[in-house]
């Protein structure tokens, strides 16, 4: 599978935890390959290392797409898919992208959370890693704000449907999404979203096989954001 396909208000008291009849402190975590990831040493750091002012876009986004696949096996079942919680655990889409957020992330992954003597949250650090831990937390940042892509629904949706038919004039669309992709602001504060717009973009190759996997990267992405 293409790396591409692996993934189609202030922060107030936010915190790993789900409740009790939600919590995941039962679930094992899964690993996660990182190895096309740079090394961070053995220290366990408190900023994220993988922000493209620090290692390049080429190496974010490929931290994000490691992340996103990182997430939705570790974390979605309680923080919810997308980093959109359903309300019965934190969203953790508006923890700051910035080094007091990165901190307080980096300590919840590395050591988990117990509250009475349950577990709500499960140490992910020994298990997963650093980078793995890092890779997640720059696939939360990226993650858009509510309501993101409201006012570009109508045309994502008619874009998708001229990329299903296949023959659009891709350069185009293309210049088109990476448009609106721009607009798209983060929850987190982080500079760049990867919304479904950013990632129909990057599916948009000159084959008909893109032009399939950037329409369904925008059907799936309006579905989330309704």
């Amino acid at each position: 599978m293409k790396p591409l396909l692996r993934h189609s208000a202030a922060l107030l008291g936010i915190a790993l935890v789900a409740t009790a009849a939600f919590g995941h402190g039962d679930v094992a975590p899964q690993p996660v390959n990182t190895d096309a990831l740079p090394e961070v040493g053995e220290e366990w750091l408190i900023e994220n290392p993988y922000r493209a002012e620090k290692v390049g876009d080429e190496t974010w986004a490929k931290a994000v797409e490691i992340g996103a696949s990182g997430y939705t096996q570790n974390c979605a079942r309680c923080h919810g898919l997308g980093v959109v919680s359903g309300g019965l655990a934190p969203d953790l889409r508006f923890l700051e992208a910035a080094e007091y957020g990165d901190e307080w992330y980096m300590e919840r992954f590395q050591h988990g959370y117990t509250q009475d003597g349950t577990t709500k949250m499960p140490a992910f650090g020994e298990v997963l890693g650093q980078k793995a831990g890092w890779a997640i937390r720059t696939y939360i940042e990226t993650r858009p704000e509510d309501g993101a892509l409201d006012s570009h629904a109508a045309r994502l949706s008619d874009i998708r449907d001229t990329l299903a038919k296949g023959g659009a004039d891709e350069a185009a669309l293309k210049a088109e999404l990476e448009a609106i992709a721009a607009e798209v602001k983060t929850a987190s504060g982080a500079p760049v979203a990867d919304s479904a717009a950013r990632q129909a973009a990057l599916h948009l190759n000159g084959t008909p096989e893109g032009e399939k996997h950037a329409a369904d990267a925008l059907t799936v992405g309006l579905s989330a954001a309704h």
